[in-house]
């Protein structure tokens, strides 16, 4: 049998892979092709490294499928703290990947639009660049959509690793910082004209630091319960 500590432990490399697996798709590649002002360059970009492109789209899938688990974990672990609100921050998360995940799509449309199909020959290199870029900026409005709902879940689990015994009340603060952070990035950015996201350099060093310190504490550290691990209890 695995003890809770070692399950914890689980739960942060997912939560690591989630990490890693994010940051390069939205640090690394959509940030990174795009030029601002310049469709035809973003799309220029694209094209020249497309399988770099490609790459960032498995990483976000990848993402998915390592933070369902991961989340679930953490709901085991810590549902007798406060039952409830785990359950309403897993309903926040799971809403979070599915709006993700869809919107997916409109990142992988760029490379349908910026195709050699022979039915996009009746347009412009100028219009596919602009359609393109099109799909790119909703995929970002979507993406700040869906990071509200991950905005309530830190906010929530923060709450519950402070009110816990099982790892030190500072991690809870800082997830709860990053819960703010995520929250404070994403409704600036629908509220700013052309949906400009001014404040992220500023709030991302904090949810950073909130989510790994967590993350590295549960994979090296694990939590205060050396108990079996049954999600049935």
């Amino acid at each position: 049998m695995i003890s809770n500590k070692n399950v914890a432990r689980i739960a942060g490399l997912l939560y690591l892979i989630v990490i890693l697996t994010g940051l390069f798709a939205e640090v690394f590649v959509r940030q990174a092709f795009k030029d601002s002002g310049d469709a035809l360059a973003t799309a220029n970009n694209i094209q020249s490294a497309e399988m770099l492109f490609r790459l960032g789209v498995v990483a976000d899938v990848v993402n998915f499928v390592c933070g369902l688990p991961c989340v679930l974990i953490i709901y085991f672990l810590f549902k007798r703290v406060n039952k409830f609100l785990l359950q309403l921050a897993l309903i926040f998360v799971i809403i979070q990947t599915a709006i993700i995940a869809v919107n997916l799509l409109n990142q992988t449309s760029t490379l349908l639009i910026l195709g050699n199909n022979t039915y996009l020959k009746s347009f412009e290199p100028s219009q596919l660049a602009s359609l393109s870029q099109l799909s790119l900026n909703i995929q970002g409005v979507g993406y700040a959509i869906g990071l509200v709902f991950f905005g309530f879940y830190c906010l929530l689990v923060g709450y519950v690793i402070f009110k816990s015994k099982m790892m030190p009340k500072l991690f809870g603060i800082l997830y709860i910082i990053s819960g703010i952070g995520y929250l404070l990035n994403s409704f600036t950015m629908l509220l700013s004209k052309g949906f400009a996201n001014p404040i992220f350099s500023y709030v991302a060093i904090p949810i950073f630091i909130g989510e790994l310190s967590f993350c590295l504490w549960l994979l090296i550290k694990g939590i205060n319960d050396s108990e079996v691990f049954n999600p049935n209890d």
